[in-house]
């Protein structure tokens, strides 16, 4: 799919992100959300740099960002990931450009980890982000509740080989 470009999210792609991310919600294994949130909520809960959308013919298809794991200081190098793509694109590599331009975004910005905790039942998302580097440091049972039932989560991280 080369006619697909990458770019800095930005406001005005909000409507199309939000479409992708509830979509994200309705499956219930991508998030512990149930409601999209308003721009004003999402924007102040990623990191300002390294948010990038995929956009195929002038339509977003998908979506990347970075949020902080911490306020500490000491953190400041460890950023959590999300990676969304549209169901009609779901299996066309979207994910994996995204994900592996988020990385170089992430380093260019000095993120020496990024981590990811996904639902033990996606298993798309957790052999996208293995095909990309990352690693599953463990399992978090039960870690939180959605519609009444208990989700584990599998956490994974990738440490950058750039920042050392």
């Amino acid at each position: 799919m080369k006619a697909i470009r990458l770019r800095p999210l930005d406001k005005s792609d909000w409507y199309s992100v939000s479409k992708i991310y509830s979509q994200g919600i309705a499956t219930g294994i991508a998030t512990f959300e149930t409601e999209c949130p308003t721009w004003e909520q999402w924007n102040s809960k990623y990191l300002l740099h390294s948010r990038l959308v995929a956009v195929l013919n002038g339509t977003v298809i998908g979506f990347a960002a970075l949020a902080a794991v911490s306020k500490r200081a000491v953190y400041n190098g460890v950023a959590e990931v999300s990676v969304y793509v549209s169901e009609a694109f779901k299996g066309k590599h979207v994910g994996e450009r995204l994900l592996k331009h988020l990385i170089r975004e992430s380093e260019a910005n000095g993120i020496w980890t990024l981590q990811a905790n996904i639902f033990s039942e996606n298993n798309a998302s957790i052999n996208l982000h293995l095909k990309c580097g990352f690693r599953i440091v463990g399992a978090r049972e039960r870690i939180g509740k959605l519609k009444g039932r208990w989700y584990d989560n599998q956490l994974l991280e990738r440490r950058s080989e750039v920042i050392k």
